[in-house]
């Protein structure tokens, strides 16, 4: 039997919309650019993360209460504003896809198997992407 994977993630924005299409879709809190590169060696010893830093939004209009971020192709780092409940089973993984709305529009990350929402790589190919804060662009699919 499937478990309900909104019982071990925490920060819902508005779990009512988040799983009105089966799974639980997760929101965008900031979108990050790479300005440093990290460093990956063979044995660990030489690990460097990447430096990073926010990019820029805006908002669309004076009252608006959501800014946008104006993306141009390429790569960049998405942070959820949700994350794994304290509680969820350390032996038990989310399963993570890019929405079908953001495929369709010609951006992606990689389906990844996670214990923690750490930020995750998002490409943006053509022409970019204009992305709302708190867009839905990814689902749980559930739990392995």
């Amino acid at each position: 039997m499937q478990a309900d994977p909104s019982r071990f993630v925490d920060g819902i924005v508005h779990e009512p919309t988040q799983t009105e299409e089966g799974g639980l879709d997760l929101t965008v809190a900031e979108i990050y650019e790479v300005t440093d590169p990290g460093r990956v060696d063979f044995g660990g010893g030489e690990l460097d993360p990447a430096e990073a830093e926010p990019h820029p939004s805006e908002k669309r209009n004076d009252d608006d209460d959501y800014e946008w971020w104006h993306l141009d192709a390429g790569q960049y780092l998405l942070e959820y504003n949700e994350s794994v409940a304290a509680d969820a089973p350390a032996d038990r993984r989310l399963v993570v896809q890019t929405r079908a709305e953001l495929l369709a529009r010609g951006a992606f990350h990689p389906t990844l198997r996670v214990a923690e929402l750490d930020r995750v790589p998002l490409s943006v190919g053509g022409a970019g992407l204009r992305l709302k804060e708190n867009a839905r662009v990814s689902t749980v699919v559930g739990l392995d």
